[in-house]
């Protein structure tokens, strides 16, 4: 395919890959043979495989001989000037992900075929939506019943347990601080819980989410992640989140303390990304549609978690740690759900654990209470 330059003199001449280049969107060029003739920045991201790799190879070695994107191709060749399919699921090397594809004729390069695809996260994150606000409304109800049931009786044993420790001595001792020490366990669950049942009213502001993070990250350096390497990409032109800050800081520090607790002891990595994602979009309570355009990522290079808990890891007490009490994200559901956001999990099949989170832009809401 030959160059497109312009001819002012006093612009550099621009060549068909520069201008694919700066797009932010995959997009792939589709010679007649259905091999790949050119690939931009994005589409080599987004399918994980450098230009070298993608160049010549076949749309069916990209995406499956069964695959709902050569279709688009042909009815493009059959004379449709462009076709869109929304939210078409993906396979191949692209399996579980859902995307919009954009097809159009390259003008004057007969059987050439451009193709754009956008990754649609959304469809993923609102299956897993009503689990999220169930999962915060189930420990409302069993948060506020053991507080109540348990925490009371819990002092007096525990008092018991001490005076049986002061006047036992060998295995009655030791059988003493036992239940001390399970009594202390179970008052701290509990207070956990205590934790639910919080819902006094608050006021969402405009915030800067890169000094949330870096407060969350100077926190867990000082603690419980000091022997984890941390890896930030931020993207500087974010604009601020619509919400409230202790909430956003609880929620983060969750998710990077349950990656810190995934990680290997040795070699092992937490990555905090944001980004700016168009076409996210959610109804609001009140039935209007609003966008989810901030998203902030946490992903970590653990084992992964379980397949069985994949789709029950936001529901109480639901965890793959042993030793876990699996409120943590449980409390990161509910948090994000009071923020009007939407949380997402994703376990690549090379291990590690990837968690989503769309956030509404402060400057498309006007600010409110």
């Amino acid at each position: 395919m030959s160059d497109l330059s312009v001819s002012q003199s006093c612009e550099p001449d621009i060549s068909e890959k520069d201008i694919l280049n700066s797009l932010p969107l995959a997009a792939l060029v589709i010679r007649p043979d259905n091999r790949i003739a050119l690939a931009n920045a994005a589409a080599e991201s987004l399918l994980g495989l450098a230009e070298a790799a993608l160049r010549k190879a076949a749309l069916d070695a990209l995406f499956g001989i069964d695959n709902q994107i050569s279709p688009l191709v042909e009815r493009i060749r059959a004379g449709s000037g462009v076709v869109v399919a929304r939210d078409l699921p993906l396979s191949g090397i692209l399996k579980h992900m859902m995307a919009d594809v954009q097809a159009a004729q390259i003008a004057d390069h007969p059987g050439f075929v451009l193709l754009v695809l956008e990754e649609r996260r959304l469809p993923g994150v609102m299956r897993r939506q009503s689990t999220v606000e169930g999962a915060a409304r189930s420990v409302f109800g069993l948060a506020g019943m053991l507080a109540h049931e348990i925490k009371n009786p819990l002092s007096g044993i525990r008092g018991a347990a001490q005076l049986l420790e002061k006047q036992s001595a060998g295995r009655g001792r030791a059988m003493a601080i036992l239940i001390r020490d399970e009594v202390d366990r179970i008052k701290r669950l509990v207070d956990q819980l205590e934790s639910f049942t919080d819902v006094r009213p608050f006021t969402r502001q405009a915030l800067n989410i890169h000094t949330v993070l870096n407060h969350v990250r100077a926190v867990a350096k000082s603690g419980f992640a000091s022997h984890v390497q941390i890896v930030e990409s931020y993207d500087p032109s974010l604009p601020p989140v619509l919400g409230d800050r202790d909430r956003l800081v609880q929620l983060f520090l969750n998710l990077v303390k349950n990656a810190a607790e995934a990680v290997p002891a040795s070699g092992g990595v937490i990555r905090i990304g944001t980004a700016f994602r168009h076409g996210l979009r959610m109804a609001a309570p009140d039935g209007a549609p609003v966008d989810l355009p901030v998203e902030i990522t946490i992903s970590d290079n653990g084992p992964g978690i379980r397949a069985d808990l994949a789709d029950h890891i936001f529901e109480p007490f639901v965890t793959g740690r042993e030793g876990g009490s699996g409120l943590g994200l449980a409390m990161v559901a509910k948090l994000v759900a009071e923020l009007g956001g939407l949380v997402e999990v994703e376990c690549p099949d090379q291990g590690g654990t990837h968690f989503i989170l769309l956030f509404r832009a402060a400057n498309d809401a006007g600010g409110e209470g």
